[in-house]
């Protein structure tokens, strides 16, 4: 898959993959200099790149896994959501989850994008549903007997 993209400031730092198989992308900071991120606190941070997903598939903005066990650093919505029309600038809400002050420097990575198929459902009102073993049991309602 293709999948263009647009600088926006001139120290954007292109998304790339860490492995071969490597499922994310990582995105980079494109910040000016270092954002010192307290605490408790969420930052803006600007990766200085658009792009241009086809239609048909989604952009999931998530944590690195290092830098959220280490630094306690990650995307303050949990999971970013980029649709296929969206044309912006890719920004993460980067959260502190830690206790200590944490900074972030221009060209440090910041999260990953996963691009993953994504379908559009027609919602059908209906007067039943289907029953399965399940059923309505949720929250941790699996496995306990």
């Amino acid at each position: 898959m293709t999948v263009k993209f647009k600088k926006l400031k001139e120290n954007a730092k292109i998304p790339s993959y860490g492995s071969p198989y490597a499922a994310g992308a990582d995105l980079y900071s494109a910040e000016d200099g270092d954002i010192c991120i307290e605490p408790g606190q969420t930052a803006m941070i600007h990766t200085g790149i658009a792009i241009e997903l086809p239609s048909g598939v989604a952009g999931l903005v998530y944590a690195r896994s290092g830098m959220a066990c280490k630094r306690g650093l990650a995307p303050a919505n949990k999971v970013g959501v980029i649709d296929s029309d969206y044309r912006g600038e890719l920004i993460v809400a980067l959260h502190n989850h830690g206790t200590q002050p944490q900074t972030v420097a221009a060209c440090d990575r910041i999260a990953q994008l996963v691009i993953t198929p994504c379908f559009t459902a027609e919602f059908v009102e209906a007067d039943e549903l289907s029953q399965t073993v399940r059923g309505g049991g949720g929250f941790g309602s699996t496995g306990v007997k």
